[in-house]
This record gives C-alpha cells, structure tokens and sequence, in this order.
C-alpha cells in the first residue's frame, strides 16, 4: 500500500499533516486506524494522532482550521485533547513515557520519543505508526513486528507480557476484545500471562470493564471471546453469574447439558441476525438462573423450574452489579428472560388462538424480539431435530401474524379505562374497577369477546348486573 498517496487522497489526514508540518509539530498517525487500515478493514472513523509536544497545541489548531463545523474537548490532566468534525473523532496526545504503581492502573507520565511512545503500547499491532512529517512522511514505524503478527492473525504485547499487564490490567480484557473482534490468537505467553495476572483486574473500574464486555459481546462470533474469558480465568473474577453455568452434573447415569457452552450458542446465533447488544444480553442472560433452580429427580432426571422467572428477578442486580443501564434497555432485557420459554411451549401443543392472544399481551412491542430469542434458543447436536423445531417454530409465528392482524393484540390497551368504569357506575377507586377491567382483558384474550369498545361495553354490562351495580352513564 502506497501510504504517501492514501494520506494525500483523505482530505482531513492531509489537513492534519499540512498544519502539523506548518507549525513545526511532528506527528504522527497510530493505533487503531493503522492496524485496521494494514488489514483493509473499515474503521470506525476513530483517528489517534500522537505529536512530540502538545498534542493540545495541535488540536487547537485543527479545530481553529475546521472552524464552526468541528468541535473540541481538551482533557488537561491527560493531556489529550478530542477534535470532532464530519463523523470523525480526532484524539491528539503528545508522545510519553508511563510507569505504573502497582495498586493502581493510573500511570505517572512524562513527555517521550515517538519510539518512547510505542514501547507503552498494549499490542504489537497497535504500536504501528504512520508518520505525517515533512520528513520520511508516509513512512509505516513498525518497531515490534507488528505487520508479521497481522499476518499471523496474532495478539501479542510489544514488552514482556506480565510488565504490560501488571501495569494496566485492562489490557488483559482488551487482549480478549481484539482477538474476539479480529478472530485472532492471542499469543501462547502473552495468554499465560493473563491467566497468571487475571485477579489483577479488580483494580479497574467496572465501568471500563464492561466496556470491553460489551465489545466482545458484539463482536461477531462473541462466543470465542467469553471462551477466552473462561480460560484465562477472567470470567470467574468480572462475571461469576455466568462462569457459574459452566459444568455438568451425572448422578444415576443421566447428565443435563452444560449450561455455558448452550448459552454462548445460543448468543452465537442471535448474532448472525441481530446486532441489538441488549438482545445479545438476553441471549446471554436467558439462562442464568439455571444453577439456582437445578434439581434431580430419580424418575425424570434434571429440571430448572421456574429459572425463566428466577433469571428475570436476577436481571437488575446483575445490571447493578455490572453498572449496566438501568432503565429500559435492563427492562427489556429482564421481559424477554422472563417469557423466553413461553414461544417454545406453544410449539409442543396445538396452538391455541387464546395462548398465542396471551402471548402478544404479555410480549407487546418485544414479540418479534421474543421469537427472534427463541429460535437462537433451539439448538442440539441433532440437527434434524433442531430443523424440526424450527419448522414448527414457522407455524406459530404464522399464527402470531394472522391472529395480530385480526385482534391488534402488539401493544393492547383495554378498550375501557378504569375512569370510565368509575363514571359508568359512578363508582370511586376501589378493588372491583381493576376486577372489572381484568375480566374485559381476559375475555378479549380467550376470544369471548373482540378487541373493540362495543363489545367491551356489553360485557361490562352483563358483570356490572351479575355484581348488582347499577348504570349511572350511558
């Protein structure tokens, strides 16, 4: 690749290079972008220019160049500074040297070479520098063969691992992200350093944490990721809740499925449809109360009651615990744990236009998110048996669009308000206004009545005189 002509072919590069040049600033442009672009793989429009000096200086003057239409932030204590402007994040830091305290991830800095800068780079294929100077400009600084190690698909640390972990610990969940996102390896004794160093994470905020979590989450075959995690003992530590599915109990020759691996199938194939990351939440949450709720009997082996119910109740502690949202994104989560095994009971009875009534109540705008979950959910060595239920799982969702279509049962709202039932019987607040609106439900939910205001009424009629009230408003 011709770096020269890439960067003289990207306006905003070549403008950053042209003001660096003028004011006698060098800099030049690392990490991400240059890894990603080394790999032809599009970038998320994120650019990290480094300059000796100021990298303040330097961002004041690109922003001053962009004018009205960019914005900046400047991070003083760090001594970075943010510039955005048409879709792109330019973060500028001067070159530096860092050494590390051991209780803390927070380095003592002090100003360095470009090369200085390299060396406290996580990974050797971040450590790539393009240089935007006068001098040697479009030249690739490639100082700990980080172009071999793309090649070889491989994440490894440009000093000795446990030196780069111990002094940042989240380097070990971003070692994880990168070979998640990438499909890369992450080299033998790098690997061996992160399960020697995994308790070290503590030390990082869980903000930061899930962060990465949440990259790997999204990543596109996430399951390798949370596989790494296991292995390198960093799940134990970040997410017990989830280590805990791991394992699986024989007693009496009958075995249930591991738990762990299920699930990460199941997130696997939700992420071939979805990139939704509080769908993907759910993939990964939909059986986490299976351990609480493991029991063995001798004449049917194992069973989870009511772990869907019991997953649901653990979803906000875990967003707590996590420093997740929580607000609708966890509420959205904590639904479809809780109904995800209603989908699938349908599928092994005659579907009845009353369940599949209930469950449109139940589920509302989240249905199509429901089922979605639910498919993800089938899964077995025995993929004619896997096809069966999917060809199954066609029918009721089949059913869902013709019976929607008829009773409009998505986002239900009683055809009768509890103020309207007041004023009808001229009635104040009390128990028999929600009995009342909870028989209309129920009835628009059976099929004894339709989903219309008329209907409602006579039905309210007829309970209102079966309960001796008397109507005060026609």
């Amino acid at each position: 690749m011709n770096l020269e002509e890439y960067i003289n072919n990207h306006d905003e590069l070549k403008i950053i290079s042209d003001l660096a040049i003028k004011h006698d600033i060098p800099a030049y442009l690392i990490g991400g972008y240059v890894r990603d672009l080394m790999l032809k793989r599009d970038n998320k429009r994120d650019i990290d220019i480094v300059c000796l000096g100021s990298g303040i200086v330097l961002a004041k003057i690109v922003k001053s160049h962009f004018g009205k239409s960019a914005s900046l932030v400047i991070y003083k204590q760090f001594g970075t500074a943010c510039v955005k402007y048409n879709n792109l994040e330019i973060e500028f830091v001067g070159a530096r040297k860092e050494s590390y305290r051991a209780a803390s991830r927070d380095p003592e800095i002090e100003s360095g070479s470009i090369s200085d800068d390299q060396n406290r780079r996580d990974f050797t294929i971040n450590a790539l520098a393009i240089s935007l100077n006068r001098d040697g400009f479009g030249l690739l600084t490639d100082p700990f063969e980080g172009l071999t190690d793309l090649g070889k698909r491989i994440i490894r640390t440009p000093l000795e691992p446990n030196i780069t972990f111990s002094d940042d610990p989240l380097r070990m969940m971003r070692a994880i992200r990168f070979a998640s996102q990438l499909n890369f390896d992450i080299q033998e004794d790098s690997f061996e350093a992160i399960q020697a160093m995994a308790n070290r994470i503590t030390i990082i905020s869980q903000e930061r944490i899930t962060s990465e979590l949440n990259k790997i989450i999204m990543s596109p075959i996430p399951s390798y990721g949370f596989k790494l995690l296991f292995h390198a003992g960093l799940l134990k530590v970040i997410f017990p809740e989830l280590y805990n599915l791991q394992g699986v109990t024989i007693i009496d020759g009958k075995a249930h499925k591991d738990n762990f691996y299920h699930t990460l199938q199941v997130l696997d194939n939700i992420s071939k449809g979805s990139d939704n990351l509080w769908l993907r939440w759910t993939a990964l949450l939909h059986d986490i109360a299976k351990p609480a709720t493991q029991r063995f009997h001798k004449k049917i082996g194992w069973t989870f009651h009511g772990h869907e119910e019991k997953g649901a109740q653990m979803v906000p502690k875990i967003f707590k615990n996590l420093k997740l949202p929580l607000n609708e994104q966890m509420k959205f989560v904590q639904k479809l744990v809780k109904l995800h095994l209603r989908p699938i009971a349908l599928i092994s009875n005659n579907v009845t236009d009353s369940a599949i009534r209930r469950l449109l109540y139940e589920a509302g705008e989240e249905i199509d998110d429901l089922m979605q979950l639910c498919r993800a959910d089938i899964t077995s060595k025995n993929n004619s048996k896997v096809q069966r239920y999917l060809m199954n799982f066609e029918i009721v969702q089949e059913k869902i669009k013709e019976v929607e279509s008829k009773d409009s049962l998505r986002n239900f709202n009683n055809p009768i308000s509890g103020d309207e039932i007041m004023r009808f019987f001229d009635l104040g607040p009390s128990r028999i206004i929600g009995e009342l609106k909870e028989i209309i439900k129920e009835a628009i939910i059976e099929g004894t009545i339709s989903n219309n205001r008329s209907e409602a009424i006579e039905l309210l009629k007829k309970e209102g005189q079966r309960l001796g009230l008397e109507i005060k408003e026609k």
